[in-house]
């Protein structure tokens, strides 16, 4: 039997009709030769801009030397990066997986093995991945329904509200896990002073509070953690998305002096820490300078105050180069009236436009986005 290319891939995604071949910068180029300018950089992944040089040569001096060798043995990759987010931290130690639902499954086991109590409270509208531990923990029904039973011990509630949480935290609470910035939740940013009270909390009751950062994390707000700009350091945050500029990999990253979990033998990942990956993240970090992420936070700043003067926006929300604007109609048909024009941006929510461009646009980049939304939403 005779199938199509789309008919050999399981219907798991809403796929736009476009088939990308080549990027550059910020810059996608698809099968017929059109350009469009990303505001989307893959859903927050491509944060330094396609095909970004340091990046690139990191990952094929790797790919020349070393694929993979298992955990069994070190890696030069895998340590050096590991010493350069601990040095971001503060302080820390790394368990190297291959994508944001392996480092939050990752996160589960460490709270439950650290604390011995099943209990986690997150938030409602959160998302932290597809996989059934992550999506157990995952505040938004439409997408546990179909798949419930799912683990138990998860409750949830409202962002924000510090009286909600303080009723859901108690003596079964091993894990508090929260997002500094809920992103498929609808861009939604935590104030200073719920992270504070989870803080508190998590103290009160000898549970680990976990940052999921695998959207806002790595550059993304203005500083490399989003934590850093909130006053709140956690006992561990959760990585991956734009760690290596688009290869895949996730990582736990247990701040020092956190409550003790794995031994050996506790958890493993096959593919975690592979040295491409790896080399390619420590490009990454490097490449994120206090420059860039000042820049990230003016040039968010500048987005911000222009998508604000768009018809029909209503209000935006973020931090950084991490915006949603809130329109007054669907955002879906937006997003596909943008491409047509040349502009890929996303959804986050039925009436939210997802803008995470790459850290490294330009203010004309920026400000011909600005002219094609406007364009689209007259």
């Amino acid at each position: 039997m005779s199938i199509t290319a789309h008919d050999a891939l399981l219907p798991a995604y809403a796929r736009a009709d476009v088939t990308f071949v080549s990027g550059e910068g910020c810059w996608l180029v698809d099968a017929d030769g059109n350009r469009y300018l990303d505001l989307l950089a893959g859903i927050a992944v491509v944060s330094l801009g396609h095909c970004h040089p340091a990046v690139t040569r990191a990952a094929h001096e790797q790919l020349d030397r070393l694929w993979h060798t298992s955990n069994l043995y070190w890696t030069e990759p895998m340590e050096t990066l590991a010493e350069r987010l601990s040095a971001r931290f503060g302080g820390a130690a790394a368990f190297f997986c291959n994508s944001g639902a392996e480092a939050v499954e990752s996160a589960l086991k460490y709270a439950r093995k650290a604390t011995g109590k099943p209990g986690v409270v997150a938030l409602d509208g959160s998302f932290h991945g597809r996989t059934l531990g992550a999506l157990s923990v995952t505040g938004q029904p439409a997408k546990r329904a179909a798949f419930e039973p799912l683990s138990p011990g998860a409750s949830f509630v409202a962002r924000n509200d510090v009286e909600a949480l303080a009723a859901a935290v108690g003596p079964e609470t091993g894990c508090i896990l929260l997002e500094p910035i809920l992103g498929e939740g609808g861009i939604h940013p935590l104030e200073p002073e719920f992270l504070a009270a989870a803080r508190a909390l998590a103290d009160r009751e000898g549970a680990v509070l976990i940052l999921d950062e695998i959207q806002c994390g790595v550059g993304r707000t203005g500083s490399f953690f989003a934590w850093e700009q909130l006053g709140v350091r956690p006992d561990a945050v959760t990585l991956a998305k734009a760690l290596a500029n688009g290869l895949p990999i996730g990582c736990l990253l247990v701040a020092a002096g956190a409550p003790e979990g794995f031994v050996p033998g506790d958890h493993g990942s096959t593919f975690g820490g592979n040295p491409v990956s790896c080399a390619a993240a420590v490009a990454v970090c490097d490449a994120l300078t206090d420059e860039l992420l000042a820049d990230v936070r003016e040039r968010g700043a500048r987005l911000t105050a222009g998508l604000a003067s768009l018809p029909a926006v209503t209000e935006v929300r973020g931090r950084g180069l991490m915006l949603g604007a809130e329109l007054d109609r669907p955002a879906g048909p937006v997003v596909d009236a943008a491409r047509e024009r040349g502009l890929v941006v996303g959804s986050a929510g039925e009436t939210v436009l997802r803008l995470t461009p790459p850290l490294t646009i330009s203010t004309g980049e920026l400000e011909h986005a600005l002219e094609l939304l406007q364009e689209v939403l007259q």
